[in-house]
Formats: structure tokens, sequence, C-alpha cells
């Protein structure tokens, strides 16, 4: 071999898989793994959590009465978490920003080694996140994971539109977060005929080809705006393209199993898409 020829690094190979049939291999493999820890007595170490004051802490709302809190309500709420996170500038700050699936993601199942803040409102559209993106301007967040869009697709909102709010969140947090890795995930699938989601005409208004070709358009506009795409949507679809029924609980929201396997995604992308880039920029930071 010449001397002068480049080397293919491996983690460059295995970059590959954020796009391809692997990483549906791996993590719905890492699915299965997960299930038989849970069945044989297993424990998912938590990750690191913020607490949103110092003393007492400020009490999130249990499952059933987050359903009774207005939006204004959760706002608050997200403001004040945002606010502690600014002031205290935790280690791998990580913000989850989007609609009730970032919302009930299980915080035992949150990737671990990173300080999470969930941004998340339950029923919030491309156009709500654009307004409250300022609620965590302070804060410095290593990443920013964005989902949003079902929603939007569930109030007749037309594609232009939702790629054009994407647009806007996009050069909005590049802008604010200039240090900060932008991750924009695909809009997932829903469950189709076997949907029993209280919205279900709704959703059966939406094919999931729209959906795919939607997110298409976004990886897209992703790249040239300079921001990552992580394609969920593979990793959730059935033969017949619909959200997966092991992986719903109504055809539109998450069961346990469909977070295992966004946890999952979200490990193998940062560790091989994020981790060297955001070495590179500390190493930066360093010199």
């Amino acid at each position: 071999m010449s001397t002068s020829a480049k080397t293919f690094p491996i983690w460059a190979f295995f970059s590959l898989l954020t796009n391809g049939i692997l990483l549906l291999a791996v993590v719905l493999l890492i699915w299965q793994q997960q299930k038989l820890t849970a069945f044989f007595g297993g424990v998912i170490t938590s990750p690191e959590q913020i607490n949103v004051n110092n003393s007492p802490p400020v009490v999130t709302p249990d499952l059933g009465r987050r359903h009774q809190l207005t939006y204004e309500q959760w706002v608050d709420i997200l403001k004040q978490e945002a606010k502690v996170a600014a002031d205290r500038h935790p280690a791998h700050l990580t913000i989850l920003a989007g609609d009730s699936l970032s919302l009930w993601f299980p915080t035992e199942l949150l990737p671990e080694g990173k300080n999470w803040l969930n941004q998340g409102i339950s029923g919030e559209t491309s156009h709500g996140l654009l307004k409250r993106l300022d609620i965590f301007d302070r804060t410095q967040p290593e990443v920013i994971f964005v989902m949003i869009g079902i929603n939007d697709l569930i109030r007749g909102t037309r594609d232009e539109v939702i790629l054009d709010n994407h647009q806007r969140i996009m050069s909005y947090l590049r802008r604010v977060h200039p240090t900060a890795e932008i991750v924009v995930q695909s809009i997932l699938p829903h469950g189709g005929e076997q949907a029993t989601w209280q919205g279900r005409d709704k959703l059966l208004a939406i094919t999931n080809n729209r959906i795919r070709r939607l997110n298409e358009r976004l990886q897209s506009i992703s790249a040239k705006k300079g921001v990552k795409f992580l394609d969920l949507y593979p990793l959730f679809t059935n033969t017949q393209g619909n959200l997966r029924q092991e992986f719903t609980t109504d055809g539109l929201h998450l069961n346990r199993e469909g977070y295992i396997v966004w946890r999952s995604a979200l490990q193998i992308y940062s560790n091989i898409e994020l981790k060297p880039e955001l070495q590179r920029i500390s190493g930066k930071d360093k010199k």
C-alpha cells in the first residue's frame, strides 16, 4: 500500500450506520437486550438530572396531572428549569425540544453521562416551539435535539409552512448557540388503521408517505443550514410503513419499548457522530 494513501477511519465507517439499515439492526438488537435485562431484573442507570431549585426542588406534576396544565403553565415550568440550567452551567447539558414525544421521554431511559433539560410540551407545533426558543437562550448546551411537526400535520398545516418554521428554528438555534451541536430528528410515522388515539381520523388523513417525504425535505434543509439530521423514521416503521404496534400506546405516542429504541439511537448517534465533533471543538477551546 502506498504511504500516501489515506486509511478510512473506523469511526467514519460506523457513521454510515446512522443512515442505513445497520443502524436499524443495531438499535433493535439493543432494544431486545434491554428487554431481556429488564425481564431478568437488570437495572438501567438513571442519567444525571438537573434539580430545578436548590431547596426545595420544583415538583414536576405526575403523569395524570400533566394533562391538566395549560400551555402557559407548562411554559412557566420550562422557564424555571431553563433558568436553573443557565445559572448552574451543568456539564454536558443536552436539551430535548419538541412536543409530547419529547415530554414523555422517561428520565431513567435518557442516555447517561449528560445533564438533560426537557423542553417538550404536549400538543406543541413548530410555530409554538419557534416562539419559545428564547426560554433557554442563557443556557450553554452541548447538544440540542429537536423533534417537531406531527401536531402541525394533525392541525392541517401545509408542508411548506412546517418546513419554513423548521428553517427558522435551525437558524435561531445556530445563531444563539453557536458552539452547540443542533440535531433535527425526523418526524415519526403513525400507526395507521391500528391507531387508537382519540384523534384517529385526523391521523388517518395524514399518509405516512407524506411524513416520509417531509422528512426527506427536512434532511435536505438541515444539510443546507449546517445542522445535523437524525433519521429515526426507519427504526419505527413496520412493513406497511406504519408505526410499529410494539412501540406505541395508541398509534401516536410511544410506549417504554419505543423509548428504548429512541434511547439506543441517541446513544449510538452521540458516540459516532457527535462525540468526535465535540472533542474537536473542545480541543480548539483549550488552545
